[in-house]
């Protein structure tokens, strides 16, 4: 049973994401204030704070087991160095094709200096709003892992969701590791919204 503390807890980062979502469309959908007051109270009541994502792949082994998993995802309308940590695993939008989302660990952040193992390759510093994402599996090359040592850094605002929760078979599943501080602002939004009959019902065979 969910305590009274962790629901108010949970209350307050649905309040928190319906500002942010209902701020990231306001110039495209409100003509008046009083509309983008109503959005943010709607959103608040009719929008959970996750989705089930389907990811494949060996990227993430053995966070994510490579034959397939359901993964719980935490939505996040504007992603920044408040919201996203060095260490957390994220659903990004793939930078090489369109409508694509990738599972990968953020590994760096603004202001982390990248050096490279081949020589020829300048030092650089992250910039504002810049991270640096990584597959988790050691065993892959960087063009099999695709990830920044492929493609670079990524802008933060292509990072859509943080990854909670991950359900490869009914008795293969469980929390994913995140960084240590995703984990408390996360917890009360797993405590509520974990469904893992749902994930089991949505999980491809």
């Amino acid at each position: 049973m969910v305590s009274v503390l962790t629901w108010l807890r949970y209350l307050s980062h649905r309040f928190h994401y319906s500002v942010f979502y209902t701020a990231k469309n306001f110039e495209q959908q409100f003509t008046c204030r009083r509309e983008a007051i109503d959005a943010v109270l709607r959103n608040m009541f009719l929008r959970r704070l996750t989705y089930l994502h389907w990811n494949k792949g060996e990227e993430m082994v053995p966070t994510i087991a490579g034959l397939g998993g359901t993964l719980l995802v935490r939505k996040i309308p504007q992603a920044d160095l408040e919201q996203v940590f060095v260490g957390d695993v994220v659903v990004l939008e793939d930078p090489e094709i369109s409508g694509n989302y990738l599972v990968r660990r953020v590994a760096a952040t603004k202001g982390y200096e990248m050096v490279s193992n081949d020589e020829k390759d300048e030092p650089f510093v992250l910039g504002k709003d810049q991270c640096w994402v990584l597959a988790d599996n050691g065993n892959l090359t960087p063009k099999d892992a695709n990830d920044s040592r492929t493609f670079g850094p990524i802008s933060m605002k292509g990072i859509v969701g943080r990854v909670l929760y991950r359900l490869t078979t009914a008795v293969d599943h469980g929390p994913v590791k995140n960084s240590n501080f995703s984990v408390p602002l996360d917890s009360p939004v797993l405590e509520v919204e974990l469904d893992v009959d749902e994930m089991a019902k949505n999980h491809k065979a």
